[in-house]
């Protein structure tokens, strides 16, 4: 069960206040303060990237974002509700409306910009994609974690 569940619509403007909510989360679970900078930085990616998707398919479900404390780790679920590739659905709220042609390759190779910034910013970083969207994850080790590999 996630510590904190967001779910905000796909505008830009909610993307500041989910990265706020990651840093606190963050700080309360016990992440190094020189890493919430990184934490800041790779959640507000995740939320734009997942924020840019929903709006270039024209779909009107929530972005999720999920904070999860574990015991000796944090880690952020973002999530979108764009379909994987070749899954031949759309979501509820979805019009179809989308990218075609050369507009795929851009964004394409747009989203593969934002993922490649994430992974430099997060050491431990999953992304899963399906039918029902996307979600990446990304883990930091908390200070009971670094203290315990002292």
């Amino acid at each position: 069960m996630p510590t904190v569940e967001l779910r905000f619509s796909a505008q830009p403007e909610h993307v500041r206040t989910a990265r706020l909510v990651a840093a606190a989360v963050a700080r309360r679970a016990g992440v190094d303060e020189a890493v919430l900078d990184e934490v800041r930085l790779a959640v507000g990616e995740a939320c734009s990237r997942a924020v840019g998707l929903h709006r270039s398919h024209d779909i009107t479900a929530p972005v999720t974002v999920l904070l999860n404390e574990e015991e000796k780790a944090f880690s952020i679920e973002v999530g979108d509700q764009v379909p994987g590739p070749g899954s031949g659905s759309l979501p509820p709220g979805a019009t179809g409306a989308g990218r075609v042609g050369e507009a795929d390759a851009e964004a394409d190779s747009e989203d593969d910009m934002g993922l490649a910034v994430i992974s430099g910013l997060v050491d431990d970083m999953e992304v899963r994609s399906g039918a029902d969207g996307e979600v990446i994850r990304m883990t930091w080790p908390t200070m009971s974690a670094t203290t315990a590999l002292s």
